[in-house]
């Protein structure tokens, strides 16, 4: 979500200048790849670059494809074929050996729901949301409609630019399984004349930080590089402040019995005891222990410290579960050999993005499978469409 962030702003700065712009996305991907279907970037036609599709070896033929797409307003889409390592037809060399598919789409600044319009929507309020963008993966002349359908979940709005209505209620049957799958997916329609990247939005995680001592400043500034809704709490009232904290989203100054009256808690949402005052901490805790959707709690300090919280309210009358204890992360953070506030930070972020990754943390030399899961790249088709499909494929000349 940084990046699209990133890239709203961008684009705002650039409807100011007068700027003619275009957007590209890496709508499919083929083997290995350095980013994933989704990642984008804005391009203006002063060559400005906000965002990225590869680790930098794309950029600079992407920047031409872009400002082509500018020019002849048309939407197009690119491929990119780094499985042979002695092509150097392209010009550049990836070394990811896959097939990345990149659809470049002018941005019409008149119009109120082009791409970039539509992720405004998509981050202006927390929430799901499901994006469609249509494109032609066996033929380059074919049309590109581009991203073209947006449903965000809790308002139930859904905005499409695609003709036709049995389009819409392909593409809203769609949106259902994203939200059914809690993942993106490929899908083929219109007798595979066209491919949908299903993408599917989860809400970016938020970030609740009880604590507004000087060690939690570097927390702070790393989770907003990474896009993550910040808010810090604490019951000081010279501590928590907006100049302590410029990067943070919020920041509150309450009673530990009254945070939860300032804020929502749910699937989504990491906490941080950090106030280093044992009573403010273990009041928090007994309130998050009760709360289902709360699935993180990172409590600093030692493993004595939190055993002493768990008999304190027992002997208060709190029955706790295994379930309530398991979802405590106390001492907080992955083992990495932390010791400044810096380093403190960067263990604990990298443990709640574990975490929020269902992941165990571990090095990826020691992962036997691909680094990215490839089950998601292939198309759905029926077996039917699918022999269709093949069939026109083979068809078209290169």
């Amino acid at each position: 979500m940084k990046e699209i962030t990133d890239i709203i702003r961008s684009y705002e700065q650039a409807l100011v200048s007068g700027k003619r712009m275009a957007l590209a996305t890496v709508v499919h991907v083929e083997g290995s790849s350095y980013r994933r279907p989704g990642a984008r970037m804005l391009v203006t036609d002063d060559g400005q670059l906000t965002g990225a599709i590869s680790g930098g070896c794309l950029e600079g033929d992407a920047l031409r494809k872009a400002l082509l797409a500018i020019s002849q307003q048309k939407n197009k889409l690119v491929t990119y074929d780094t499985t042979d390592e002695n092509d150097t037809t392209l010009g550049v060399q990836l070394g990811c050996n896959g097939i990345v598919h990149i659809l470049f789409e002018p941005i019409k600044t008149d119009d109120a729901e082009n791409p970039v319009e539509l992720l405004k929507k998509v981050s202006a309020k927390r929430q799901n949301a499901v994006l469609v963008t249509l494109f032609s993966l066996h033929s380059r002349t074919s049309e590109q409609p581009g991203t073209c359908f947006l449903h965000l979940q809790t308002d139930n709005q859904v905005t499409c630019n695609c003709t036709g209505p049995e389009m819409y209620d392909h593409l809203l049957s769609e949106t259902q399984a994203a939200y059914q799958r809690s993942d993106s997916f490929f899908k083929a329609f219109e007798g595979q004349s066209l491919t949908g990247f299903i993408e599917y939005f989860n809400t970016p995680p938020s970030l609740v930080i009880a604590g507004a001592g000087n060690d939690t400043i570097p927390l702070t500034e790393m989770a907003s590089v990474l896009g993550w809704d910040v808010t810090v709490v604490d019951g000081r009232t010279g501590h928590a402040t907006r100049q302590r904290f410029p990067k943070a989203r919020k920041v509150l100054v309450s009673r530990a019995e009254d945070v939860l009256k300032h804020i929502t808690v749910d699937e989504r949402t990491f906490v941080l005891l950090m106030t280093h005052n044992y009573n403010y901490d273990l009041a928090l805790l007994q309130q998050l222990l009760a709360i289902d959707a709360c699935r993180y709690v990172g409590a600093l300090g030692p493993k004595k410290k939190l055993e002493r919280m768990y008999s304190e309210l027992e002997n208060g009358g709190m029955v706790l579960t295994n379930e309530q204890k398991a979802k405590v992360y106390g001492p907080v953070g992955l083992d990495i050999g932390a010791e400044t506030s810096e380093e403190i930070a960067l263990s604990v972020l990298a443990e709640i993005k574990a975490v929020l990754g269902m992941r165990a943390g571990l090095s990826l030399r020691e992962k036997l499978e691909p680094i990215h899961n490839r089950s998601n790249q292939r198309v759905d088709y029926t077996r039917d469409e699918k022999e269709d499909f093949l069939c026109a494929v083979q068809t078209v000349t290169p």
